[in-house]
């Protein structure tokens, strides 16, 4: 159990989080347009667990990428984009096919995606992510990975790998069925993983595709029920509930300004995951993730240019 006033006692390890998924560009309107009724979009940086490697990397801690990308122009941005940030692109794979994109709307809402996959899920398993994995002292993965394989199968294996070298298994169920094989319960398999992680981080809308309507304490008791052993539900500017299964604790939303919410809780993830590392308690980083998030908030796209740690906890009084 995670006691939200203790900190997490980590073993030494060379890289401290270990992000294992899409790696693709997302393609956003330049306007408001819920509806996709817009003529022109840019291109960004994209794919939550890169975009959490990205971020994580400017908090000031060490970061890990795996994924597959298409040996085309897409994928060399990416790929530069990570190196640019000093992050090792060695777990990039490079594929024969197209690097993956999602068209998203500008929203001050849950964006709505459109998903064009290609090269994210032909993410084989290597030594080399092997070892990534025995050398880091967190793994974090989505809904993406596991949608298809043979990616599917490598989250597999890395997990067992992680749960024989004592690395925190953490879990985004941001579950859609368009992103998922056609005929495939993919609710059904994602509840049979829950057992399999330490943390897991659903947003009410996660919560509702996985389980149906319901309150979000009520959904938060069905994670730790399938054996979660502490679960953060983000609630949107509401937000969010988090529990340890004995105590459950109540955070308020720090955002003051909303541009754009892409990538809101990947910044979360990565603020969460820089404090738990330099030795924050869980609470103590439970409210950092919060903060990166709502500064975040503040511009456009899902990767932004991320202040010290120690500013952000001056900006919003930590």
């Amino acid at each position: 159990m995670f006691n939200f006033n203790e900190t997490i006692d980590f073993p030494y390890r060379e890289n401290d989080v270990l992000t294992v998924g899409e790696l693709l560009i997302d393609m956003i309107s330049s306007d408001y347009c819920d509806d996709f009724n817009c003529d022109s979009f840019n291109k960004f940086f994209g794919g939550s667990p890169a975009n959490i490697a990205m971020n994580t990397k400017k908090l000031g801690i060490n970061s890990l990428v795996a994924s597959a990308v298409g040996d085309d122009g897409f994928g060399k941005f990416l790929i530069h984009h990570l190196e640019k940030a000093g992050i090792d692109s060695g777990c990039i794979e490079k594929t024969n096919y197209s690097t993956s994109l999602v068209v998203v709307s500008k929203s001050k809402n849950s964006p709505v995606p459109i998903f064009y996959r290609e090269a994210d899920y032909h993410l084989e398993y290597t030594e080399r992510l092997e070892w990534a994995v025995k050398n880091s002292k967190i793994l974090h993965f989505s809904c993406w990975p596991i949608s298809k394989q043979p990616s599917r199968t490598t989250i597999e294996r890395l997990m067992e790998v992680a749960m024989k070298n004592n690395v925190v298994i953490c879990f985004d169920p941001n579950y859609h069925p368009m992103i998922w094989e056609k005929g495939e319960n993919g609710t059904e398999y994602i509840r049979s993983m829950i057992c399999k992680v330490d943390i897991v981080k659903p947003s009410e809308d996660d919560a509702k595709r996985l389980f149906g309507e319901d309150t979000p304490v009520h959904q938060i008791e069905k994670f730790l029920n399938l054996g979660a052993k502490l679960v953060i539900m983000t609630l949107g500017a509401d937000g969010a509930i988090v529990s340890n299964g004995e105590e459950t604790i109540r955070f308020y939303t720090l955002a003051k300004e909303v541009v754009d919410t892409t990538g809101a809780g990947d910044a979360f993830w990565s603020g969460f995951y820089a404090g738990i590392v330099k030795g924050y308690t869980i609470r103590e980083a439970l409210e950092l993730g919060f903060a990166v998030s709502a500064y975040k908030l503040k511009y456009l796209g899902a990767v932004v240019d991320l202040p010290r740690i120690e500013e952000i906890k001056r900006i919003y009084k930590l």
